[in-house]
């Protein structure tokens, strides 16, 4: 392998795994850290972590594994990937992590840009936007697990790392690698990179060639496989058909309208937090009732920000989020004994409960639905997915993704 990608949730490792596929890199995507020795035929590999919301000593446990296993591979380069809206807390995980990664690598600076244009996140003046808004103005405020507050990356990433947090601003980065490489500090530094355009990820690319540790959203893997002479490629895909069903677990502002669309004309179950926690509901009788609708059904925990923050006063946020993972993850397990082989999942921690309920160990990266979101195929097994961040894809997205697997798109 050439470039080793630790990612701190699972949707986010398929989105970043997509986007060195479709820049020619042969990739694939690692449920955890391998206990083999890996098969040697591949240019990227991807080590999908639940680490975003884990404690921080777990987070930067697993994550140093998971860089030993990619460095034994071959890897010439890391990527800590996270997500393009930055989540974390004022204690990590994001910091910490490289901190310990920079140590165990060397590493004297430390390029920082979760910038993804495509999907509408940007930096600018160290800032992070969603679309024309501030990060703390585009529903992150209220998400369940790590509510983002400030926009202001230097601040955020400052609160949770001993290292000087510095800026390369638009204006040098608009005039390409060499310039940004320029503009380092000569002490050790994490450093906030703008970016509001695809030539902006593509600049950082080329400055990134060297160094020994990057961290970004999936954008910033755009121009690496370039520094190793590799050229666009669209990823295959063998078709998948049978059974279908969607699940999601993401309170997202584009989950929720996807849902809504999607409940229009499907079959539809709400899971709520009262029912998950009370287990007044059954990954069994879940799956019944899945089996018992024509189409494509869909069960859903996708509330308002309200309704959730009603839920985690009532019975701790963790508890509320563990239950209802739990019970998602069961239903997976269920739905494939029962010969479901089509599983759209919305939300990362969702994505995670349900990949680690189906035992995946690898995943194969196949064509994009949308922009960040690629589907993937369980290796060995005739068992589809789709992994989708909360924000991500139009209000057909589960529409779309399931006539992809099929070969109907």
């Amino acid at each position: 392998m050439k470039i080793g990608v630790i990612a701190d949730d699972f949707t986010g490792a398929s989105d970043i795994a997509l986007t060195l596929a479709e820049a020619g890199f042969r990739v694939a995507q690692f449920i955890g850290v391998p206990g083999d020795p890996g098969e040697g035929s591949l240019d990227a590999g991807v080590v999908a972590l639940k680490s975003r919301t884990a404690p921080v000593e777990e987070a930067v446990r697993d994550s140093l594994a998971a860089c030993d296993w990619l460095l034994t591979q071959g890897c010439q380069q890391i990527v800590s990937k996270v997500c393009s809206t930055f989540d974390s807390t004022p204690k990590g995980n994001i910091g910490p992590v490289l901190e310990a990664l920079a140590q165990r690598l060397g590493a004297r600076h430390v390029l920082v840009c979760p910038a993804f244009p495509e999907n509408g996140r940007s930096v600018y003046q160290g800032h992070l936007f969603v679309g024309d808004r501030l990060l703390n103005e585009s529903g992150m405020q209220d998400h369940p697990l790590t509510p983002m507050i400030d926009a202001d990356l230097r601040r955020v990433l400052g609160a949770q790392t001993t290292w000087p947090v510095a800026h390369v601003p638009a204006q040098v980065v608009a005039q390409g690698g060499k310039a940004i490489v320029a503009a380092l500090p000569e002490a050790r530094a994490m450093v906030i990179v703008d970016a509001i355009r695809d030539a902006d990820l593509f600049a950082i690319g080329q400055a990134a060639r060297g160094q020994v540790l990057i961290c970004g959203g999936s954008g910033i893997a755009l121009g690496l496989p370039a520094n190793h002479g590799a050229a666009p490629a669209q990823p295959g895909w063998q078709v998948v058909t049978g059974p279908g069903v969607v699940l999601s677990g993401s309170c997202s502002r584009a989950t929720r309208a996807q849902v809504a669309r999607f409940a229009a004309a499907h079959p539809a179950f709400e899971v709520t937090a009262e029912a998950a926690v009370a287990g007044a509901v059954t990954a069994e009788t879940l799956a019944d009732w899945v089996v018992a609708q024509e189409g494509v059904p869909l069960v859903y925990s996708s509330a308002d920000p309200q309704v959730v923050q009603a839920a985690q006063e009532r019975y701790g946020r963790e508890a509320a989020a563990h239950a209802i993972e739990g019970l998602f993850s069961q239903l997976a397990a269920a739905l494939v004994e029962r010969g479901y082989s089509r599983i759209v999942v919305a939300g990362g921690e969702t994505s995670g409960a349900v990949v680690s309920g189906l035992r995946a160990g690898v995943l194969n990266i196949g064509p994009r639905i949308a922009p960040g979101v690629p589907v993937v195929r369980i290796e060995g097994r005739d068992v589809a997915l789709a992994l989708k961040s909360g924000n991500f894809g139009d209000e057909d997205f589960f529409e779309t993704a399931l006539a992809l697997m099929e070969g109907r798109r």
